[in-house]
């Protein structure tokens, strides 16, 4: 009688376990579904530009849903839509969050790439406006983090689908912070503050080799050293601008018969 009873008892116990298992399977697809759901009306939203709405729907999936893999997925659509959206700081805050907690995610390549993207856009803001303001007032900041962003992706990721444009955006950067020495050094030169013109040629030249931007460098420091009269300085950028750039515009003086750099 004892031994049937405790029969019973395990084969109810059984059961039990078994109707917990299915209804916990019942209820975890349950929120599969859901989740999904939730990430398609939100991936709609921000097919049809609708960022804001998007950005709250992922949200919303990242907080209801946070161990699944939507979750994720969200987390690198939210940086998306701030990029989209035109919100850098609320975009790269959103990027460098999910580099920071998925590291070692597939996609993460990707986001490496969006962060690049989204300081190559400011960056882009910046070089607008280049020419129109006091260019010793503005920090080319979003440049050289952009061209930092690109870099640690072709590092990290050299045989990613994202490499090989991120390197072309990495010379274009390489020569637009060339430029923006240049024109520092220019507005320098301009108001007669030659030594502080020669200084910021002098980065242009070194740091950027190879730049676009370093022949009109390599002028600047010519005149400067002219007008400063430190002409042994300048004789020697001479030689180093003519032996690199022996067919420049800069050469050419018009018919004048004065010495080139002596030509405004």
């Amino acid at each position: 009688m004892q031994k049937n009873l405790f029969k019973l008892a395990a084969i109810l116990l059984l059961v039990a376990l078994s109707a917990c298992s299915i209804f916990s399977d019942k209820k975890e697809v349950g929120k599969d579904v859901v989740a999904a759901k939730l990430y398609a009306d939100a991936h709609d939203e921000l097919s049809k530009g609708a960022y804001e709405q998007a950005i709250h729907l992922f949200e919303q999936l990242e907080s209801n849903y946070p161990f699944g893999v939507y979750a994720q997925q969200a987390q690198m659509e939210i940086a998306y839509a701030y990029y989209r959206k035109g919100e850098p700081v609320e975009a790269l805050a959103a990027a460098e969050r999910f580099i920071k907690l998925h590291p070692k995610h597939p996609n993460v390549e990707y986001v490496y790439y969006l962060r690049g993207l989204i300081n190559f856009s400011d960056s882009g803001n910046f070089l607008n406006v280049l020419f129109n303001q006091d260019l010793t007032e503005r920090d080319p900041k979003a440049i050289r983090e952009a061209f930092d962003a690109f870099k640690q992706l072709t590092e990290r990721f050299p045989n990613s689908i994202y490499t090989p444009d991120a390197i072309a955006r990495m010379k274009y950067l390489v020569n637009a912070m060339a430029q923006y020495e240049v024109h520092v050094a220019k507005y320098y030169y301009r108001r007669g503050a030659y030594l502080a013109a020669v200084n910021r040629a002098q980065t242009a030249v070194n740091d950027y080799q190879g730049a676009p931007a370093t022949e009109e460098a390599l002028f600047v420091m010519v005149r400067s050293y002219d007008k400063m009269g430190l002409n042994t300085l300048r004789d020697d950028a001479d030689r180093v601008f003519k032996k690199n750039y022996p067919n420049s515009a800069f050469l050419k003086n018009d018919g004048n018969k004065k010495p080139w750099w002596k030509i405004l």
